[in-house]
């Protein structure tokens, strides 16, 4: 979808939440979707980080965005709840959510991986997806076209030495993608796909690729067709498929 091209207007009305909007792509992600419209919820682990989202939204004219800051390694559902209940109260329901966030975790064999840090990223890239996509979706279902977006990974579709439990959970996110998308199948008009980035210049990439040149990598600006299309009106109907940012 990268040759989409978004009316200025498609998320018009809409209320989108993105996790990890703090930096990176889901910065990027959260801007976009206000300069086309919609009123942003940004939530991530640092609040200084979203307070600058925030600022250069409004600065740019967007919506009036909404911040709630969020450490996603928190493994109790009643903080998910407490969260829902705190949208529910601000806005009634929620049209759209970007499940950016993720841990890249360690490079190294399975072998040598520390537990402590695969129980981790698992935590934030799997556990606190289904977690929120759990106590989201009543106000997804209050939306006309409800889009749930998740992040995958190419290495969430084919297993890559020394990737460790970031491939692995993002296996799992492509599992919990498509589960969640046949269970909404003719029943809902939740919508429910996912994204692989590709490489994109972001501090997770700088981590992974050291030594790479971040000036011969796409920029999250230039995925971000893609995810406009799939937040807005324009997707309806589709579910249950992955999309490459980049093709």
């Amino acid at each position: 979808m990268g040759n989409y091209t978004a009316a200025p207007d498609l998320l018009k009305d809409k209320i989108i939440l993105v996790t990890g909007a703090g930096d990176g792509i889901g910065k990027t992600a959260a801007k976009t979707f206000a300069s086309h419209g919609a009123t942003v919820i940004l939530l991530g682990r640092t609040t200084e980080k979203l307070e600058r989202v925030y600022d250069e939204i409004e600065v740019a004219g967007g919506p009036q965005p909404a911040i709630f800051p969020l450490d996603l390694n928190e493994t109790r559902i009643e903080t998910f709840e407490y969260f829902a209940e705190a949208v529910s109260q601000e806005f009634g329901r929620l049209d759209g959510l970007l499940h950016n966030a993720s841990l890249l975790g360690q490079r190294t064999p399975i072998a040598n991986y520390h537990f402590g840090t695969w129980q981790q990223v698992m935590q934030v890239n799997v556990n606190a997806a289904f977690g929120l996509t759990k106590v989201l979706l009543p106000l997804l279902e209050n939306s006309p076209a409800g889009s749930v977006i998740f992040t995958g990974s190419g290495v969430g579709l084919k297993g890559r030495a020394f990737w460790g439990a970031y491939a692995v959970s993002k296996f799992a996110t492509e599992g919990l993608m498509q589960t969640l998308a046949d269970e909404m199948d003719g029943v809902s008009n939740i919508r429910v796909n996912s994204i692989n980035p590709g490489a994109t210049r972001t501090s997770m990439r700088a981590s992974a690729y050291p030594a790479e040149n971040p000036n011969t990598v796409t920029t999250p600006e230039q995925i971000m067709p893609t995810y406009l299309y799939l937040m807005g009106d324009d997707s309806r109907g589709v579910s249950g498929k992955q999309f490459n940012a980049q093709s």
